[in-house]
């Protein structure tokens, strides 16, 4: 019999593509119905139950790999936070989980928020398949904060064998166009655990006696397929055009971000020269020449994607990766806004509206190839990525 990798909190299927990439099988458990339904058009195993009432008993004998990536809205900065104040609970859990101690149904009842007590999930599984000498290695990510529960999961898993290897990554290090950061664990019984070297760096590296250079960040530009780019990417358009379905111009906004992308303006900006990380509504940014550019009237204006509508929401240039980017009830505030290309009033000429990314492209920016199969309407497949978004461009790479 195959032994498979589990995917606990599987999601739409992001590690499961970078699975299938490397040629290995996986088995997702994931109880949301359109993930479920987008990891079934993608061909992937699955099987839809909630983590926390699943038994361990029919993956015994059978785990060669284990993930899990528990959901991150109980400790994420977009979310209230209660993780936090439910961590000892938390920690408490999953120590009593590693002796084979069940007292999840005590614990829970005095969570702040529910969903903190996923996270100790990995151990119930964990615990019952060391029994039988399995997995022969682990993987698991979560928020930054999540990081001291990694570091009680990487003791337990040292007594029991384990190399193990805990720490901060960011995904925009690996080639993915999102500046990501994540809490990560890896383990190994049978090798040091470490994490992979970066491969990008927010100014390229030359190649030097010792090791190879590091490329440039991969933008959104690049990553989209906007104007010329110096490395193969994937290409789908704003609605139209080369990659994309036909899309509706309700607003000509849509239009004339694909017409900038088209004419091929966007060009890399020079070595060292950035855009700022963030900026307050109404408050203009010097000029830069490095994202796609429209002109409108008598003033130029270049896209930026805002990720939400907050005042300190980030704010980034198409010629650079996007922000950590949030979706579920928060989807429509993520925005491609127009911002001018130089400091010239603009009463005389409006800036294009803002209009909202499309599903195709956030998936592209969070690696998914762009003909994923996602399941749904437009709702329902930013739903999805709340649920887990994809961390494929880190484990292929």
């Amino acid at each position: 019999m195959d032994r498979l990798v589990v995917d606990l909190f599987a999601g739409p299927g992001g590690w499961s593509h970078a699975l299938h990439v490397l040629g290995v099988r996986d088995v997702g458990l994931e109880w949301d119905e359109w993930a479920c339904k987008t990891r079934a058009r993608a061909g992937q195993l699955t099987i839809r139950t909630d983590v926390a009432m699943y038994p361990v008993w029919p993956l015994v004998g059978r785990t060669r790999g284990f993930i899990a990536s528990p959901p991150c809205q109980a400790w994420s900065m977009a979310g209230k936070r209660l993780g936090l104040v439910d961590q000892p609970l938390v920690h408490q859990a999953v120590a009593d989980l590693a002796f084979g101690r069940d007292t999840r149904a005590k614990l829970l009842a005095s969570c702040k928020d529910p969903r903190s007590l996923l996270a100790a999930e990995p151990m119930r599984y964990l615990h019952a398949l060391h029994q039988v000498g399995e997995p022969e290695w682990i993987a698991m990510e979560e928020v930054p904060d999540v990081l001291p529960l990694w570091r009680q999961y990487a003791v337990i898993l040292r007594g029991w064998g384990f190399s193990v290897w805990t720490g901060i990554l960011n995904a925009a290090d690996y080639g993915v166009p999102q500046t990501r950061r994540r809490a990560i664990l890896l383990a190994s019984r049978t090798r040091t655990a470490e994490p992979p070297p970066p491969t990008h760096a927010q100014t390229a590296e030359p190649e030097s006696l010792f090791g190879p250079g590091r490329e440039r960040w991969v933008s959104m530009a690049e990553a989209l397929g906007w104007g010329a780019t110096d490395r193969p990417t994937p290409t789908v358009c704003a609605g139209g055009g080369p990659g994309g379905g036909p899309e509706p111009f309700p607003s000509g906004a849509r239009k004339t971000l694909t017409d900038a992308r088209d004419r091929g303006t966007w060009k890399p900006p020079a070595p060292g020269q950035r855009t700022s990380r963030r900026t307050r509504p109404g408050r203009l940014r010097p000029p830069d020449t490095g994202s796609p550019v429209c002109t409108c009237g008598k003033h130029r204006w270049s896209w930026s994607l805002r990720s939400s509508n907050q005042a300190n929401a980030t704010v980034r240039g198409a010629n650079e990766p996007a922000g950590t980017l949030f979706f579920g009830h928060r989807a429509n505030e993520c925005l491609w806004v127009a911002e001018p290309h130089s400091l010239e009033a603009d009463e005389e000429s409006p800036a294009p509206e803002s209009i909202r990314i499309t599903a195709t492209e956030a998936g592209v920016l969070q690696t998914f190839p762009a003909d994923y199969p996602w399941a749904g309407n437009k709702g329902q497949a930013f739903s999805q990525r709340a649920v887990r978004d994809s961390l494929s461009g880190c484990v292929v790479a």
